[in-house]
C-alpha cells in the first residue's frame, strides 16, 4: 500500500505496473489501497480488475476510457469502475493517484460513475495508502476500512462522463468538437456535415450516445475546459474559447454540472 512513482516511464516502470495488477487481483485483502504518481502523457493499456476500483485523482487530470465512453477525473473526484470492465487511462497532466480495490459484493455498480470525493473519504484513503510507513493496529485499520466503505456509499455522483458514439462519422465530429468546443454549435451544421436531415441526425445522436445533442454539447464544453482550468488558465479565456458569450453563462452551466462556480470549485480543489 505504498506510493509508486512512475514518472520515469521506462520498461521497468511498466513491468512494475503489470505486476501490481496481478497482485491486486490475487490478494484476499478486503480493501486494497495504492498510490501512484504518473507523468503527463502516460498511458495504461486496456485491462480489467476482478475487484471494484475507485480511481481517485488527488492532483492532475486523467481520462479513463471504455468502449462505452470517456470519463474525465479532475482533482477531488474518483471514478468507480465495475469489476471486469475493460478500460484504459491517459494522463492529461502529471497525476497523483490514490486507488482502492474492494470485492464487487461489497461495493457494486452497474457502470462507471464519477464521484466527488469528500475530505473524509480522501483522508481515509490516504491513511490506508500510507500504512506501510506507519502501520496502524489491526483494529484501527479495520475501523478505517469500515468507515471508508460506508462513506463511499454517500459520495455524490457528478455528470463528468462523456458518452461517445460508435458511428465512425459521428465519433469523428465529437472528437473534433472536444479539441475546439463551441457552446453555440448547431444541430443543423452537424446534420449537414453528415448529409442528414435534422430529424434523422437527432435520432441517430440520441441512439448512439443516450443523450440529446444539446445535453452532450453542454457536457462536452465543460469536459474540455477542466484540464485548462486545472492548469491555471484564466476562467474568462476558457469560457470565451468554449464559445460562451460571457462568464455568467459559462458559470451557470459549470455550477449545474459540478455544484459550484469555477472559482469556488478551483479553490476547493486547491485546498
Amino acid at each position: 500500500m505504498r506510493t509508486i512513482d512512475l514518472t520515469g516511464q521506462d520498461s521497468q516502470d511498466e513491468n512494475e505496473h503489470s505486476a501490481s495488477l496481478s497482485w491486486i487481483d490475487s490478494t484476499e485483502e478486503p480493501v486494497l489501497a495504492l498510490g501512484r504518481i504518473y507523468p503527463s502523457g502516460f498511458r495504461v493499456p486496456s485491462h480489467s480488475h476482478a475487484k471494484t476500483q475507485l480511481w481517485c485523482a488527488r492532483r492532475g487530470v486523467v481520462l479513463v476510457s471504455t468502449s462505452g465512453g470517456r470519463w474525465m477525473l479532475p482533482p477531488g473526484h474518483g471514478l468507480l469502475i465495475p469489476a471486469g470492465l475493460e478500460h484504459f487511462t491517459e494522463m492529461i497532466s502529471e497525476v497523483h493517484m490514490h486507488s482502492i480495490y474492494v470485492s464487487p459484493s461489497v461495493v457494486m455498480t452497474d457502470g462507471p460513475r464519477v464521484l466527488e470525493v469528500t475530505t473524509l473519504a480522501g483522508s481515509l484513503i490516504e491513511e490506508l495508502v500510507q500504512s506501510d510507513d506507519n502501520p496502524p493496529t489491526p483494529r484501527r485499520k479495520r475501523l478505517i476500512m469500515e468507515l471508508l466503505l460506508d462513506e463511499i456509499g454517500h459520495l455524490r455522483e457528478r455528470p463528468l462522463g462523456l458518452p461517445f458514439p460508435g458511428d465512425v462519422r459521428l465519433s469523428r465530429l465529437c472528437r473534433h468538437f472536444l479539441k475546439a468546443p463551441a457552446a453555440n454549435a448547431g444541430i443543423d451544421d452537424w446534420a449537414r456535415e453528415l448529409g442528414m436531415s435534422r430529424r434523422s441526425f437527432t435520432r441517430l445522436f440520441r441512439a448512439e450516445t443516450g443523450v440529446s445533442f444539446v445535453t452532450w454539447r453542454q457536457q462536452a464544453c465543460i469536459f474540455a475546459s477542466l484540464p485548462r482550468l486545472a492548469e491555471g488558465e484564466p476562467i474568462t479565456n476558457v469560457a470565451l474559447d468554449a464559445g460562451y458569450e460571457n462568464i455568467a453563462a459559462f458559470t451557470t452551466m459549470f455550477r449545474r454540472m459540478l455544484g459550484s462556480s469555477p472559482s469556488t470549485y478551483l479553490k476547493s480543489r486547491a485546498s
